[in-house]
């Protein structure tokens, strides 16, 4: 009989991303940090000679920890031709694919705890012939979720703060972010942000971005906050009276006080949780305050999902170079939410 895990199970599965990126190299690295769970149980979705080869090359280039090979399961998925490093192909795209699919029905079938994946290449996926914008879109068709959502979230390594920063809009052109903003989207992904932030404080309280430069100016520079976005802001506030709302706040501020915290800095009126309206908005200032420590976690599945914020790095894959932070963060960010979701 096929083993079923109870919510209490420690097995976290990391599919490795494009085997042409650096996804093998950071995954063994964070694995080898001694400040991981004691009775985590990590299992690789990949090929295992290409782990082999990484973790062999890793011992002879590389001073930093690295995991016992011998001690992690791996579900061996081989690879049809001998991988290049930072040479992406259609079959390095398919076999990050492939990867994504056998470790999320896992998941999804509770057989294992939650869901850490290593950075894919779109253009690899398209390549060969998945035409998805992102794991976010093939990880929501997987699981049946229709409202799945991006959000980043971050600790301090100097005083713990959290920096939680939720994306309104994901991976669409941006010609295309006023067409896909309206105050249903707005007021569930309000929601969405509260619900994520109260898992670690009771009343949190939140900021949202403005669309238009200095959030519109009075509607010298754009009218969508006038129309349409402050009467949803008010709207929320009146259906949530126990909660401080701070917005539309001009784009280029709404991050600052949030920077401040971060660092450790007197900022009283930092925010539990900010809501950008798209992608760059949100991720530019997360990765310019947060970089090495941003995790990316999916909100709106079934399960639990974190990624580190970056990409595959195909620029620097195979010189042992990788640092493992967001990886690292990212594992121990999912098995904090899973155990909060249980």
């Amino acid at each position: 009989m096929e083993k079923k895990y109870s919510k209490n199970n420690s097995q976290i599965v990391i599919p490795l991303g494009d085997p042409a990126g650096i996804g093998t190299e950071i995954t063994l690295k964070a694995l080898g940090d001694p400040s991981l769970p004691k009775d985590m149980q990590p299992l690789l979705i990949g090929c295992k000679e290409n782990i082999k080869l990484t973790h062999q090359k890793l011992k002879e280039q590389s001073n930093s920890p690295i995991a016992n090979l011998s001690n992690l399961e791996i579900k061996n998925i081989p690879l049809e031709e001998r991988i290049v490093p930072g040479k992406p192909t259609s079959n390095t795209g398919e076999a990050s694919f492939n990867y994504l699919t056998y470790a999320t029905n896992l998941v999804i079938d509770k057989q294992a705890r939650a869901l850490v994946t290593a950075p894919i290449a779109k253009h690899s996926w398209h390549q060969a012939g998945h035409f998805y914008s992102g794991q976010t879109e093939r990880l929501a068709e997987l699981s049946g979720a229709n409202n799945a959502s991006m959000l980043f979230t971050a600790v301090s390594p100097t005083n713990g703060w959290r920096l939680n920063t939720l994306l309104a809009t994901t991976h669409i052109p941006f010609k295309e972010v006023p067409n896909n903003l309206n105050p249903k989207k707005i007021l569930s992904k309000l929601d969405t942000l509260l619900l994520f932030c109260k898992k670690f404080k009771k009343n949190p309280k939140l900021s949202i971005a403005g669309l238009n430069p200095h959030s519109g100016e009075e509607g010298d520079l754009g009218t969508e906050e006038i129309n349409w976005i402050i009467p949803t802001i008010n709207e929320w506030r009146r259906n949530h009276p126990e909660i401080i709302l701070e917005g539309p706040i001009p784009p280029d501020t709404c991050w600052l006080s949030a920077a401040k915290a971060w660092q450790g800095l007197p900022a009283s009126n930092s925010p539990d949780g900010i809501l950008a309206l798209y992608h760059d908005q949100g991720l530019i200032p997360v990765k310019l305050i947060a970089f090495d420590s941003a995790v990316n976690t999916t909100l709106g599945l079934s399960f639990t999902r974190t990624s580190p914020d970056h990409g595959t790095a195909f620029d620097i894959a195979g010189q042992c170079i990788a640092r493992p932070d967001s990886m690292l963060a990212a594992i121990k960010t999912a098995w904090e939410l899973s155990e909060k979701n249980n």
